[in-house]
């Protein structure tokens, strides 16, 4: 994995982190070895990768830094409290490290998913689906009526706002959380 990667002593101008998160559930039975592993994949892993290439993009004059989290971070979700806790924390350690690095033509960003059409989201609705007594596609076609733009984002769509992000045309925007979840946050900011 990411030893053997760091082993190559390659110069990273990009870095994109990402984790699954951890499963959904009422808080009141994590214990903390749950509370550390959710902290360990979702905050303190991209603060190593972070730590491990922001010195030489700084000393490059360039790089750019993209964690893609969550849009719970924004809009936090009742069971989802482990991946938002943690999330929320490297969220948090961006904000105060991204100032410390544009000068030096180093941005750091989060991208705040909101619900892509996925393999991972066909998945998470099979629980519902189970609690609700109906099948997977019913739980999808109530989602989508919900959802303001009446369709979930396609992972195209993704993918090109985090190459935006880590392009050369992205250099004056840093330490920003880039909410991608088609309208869904009620709220204005």
């Amino acid at each position: 994995g990411r030893a053997r990667i760091f082993a190559a002593h390659a110069n990273f101008d990009i870095l994109v982190t990402n984790a699954g998160g951890p499963a959904p559930g009422d808080f009141r039975t994590w214990d903390r070895d749950r509370w550390i592993a959710a902290l360990v994949a979702n905050m303190l892993a991209p603060i190593a990768l972070i730590r491990h290439v922001v010195d030489g993009m700084l000393d490059r004059g360039f790089g750019r830094i993209v964690n893609i989290t969550s849009s719970a971070v924004k809009s936090p979700v009742d069971g989802l409290g482990l991946s938002t806790g943690a999330r929320s924390g490297l969220t948090g350690f961006v904000a105060g490290l991204s100032r410390s690095t544009i000068a030096q033509g180093v941005t750091i960003n989060n991208i705040l998913p909101g619900t892509f059409d996925t393999q991972r989201l066909a998945a998470n609705f099979a629980a519902p689906a189970r609690r609700e007594g109906t099948d997977v596609e019913t739980v999808r076609a109530t989602r989508l009526a919900k959802h303001p733009a009446h369709r979930f984002g396609q992972p195209e769509e993704f993918g090109a706002a985090c190459a935006f992000l880590c392009s050369a045309h992205a250099g004056y925007i840093n330490g920003q959380n880039l909410l991608l979840d088609g309208g869904s946050f009620p709220g204005v900011f």
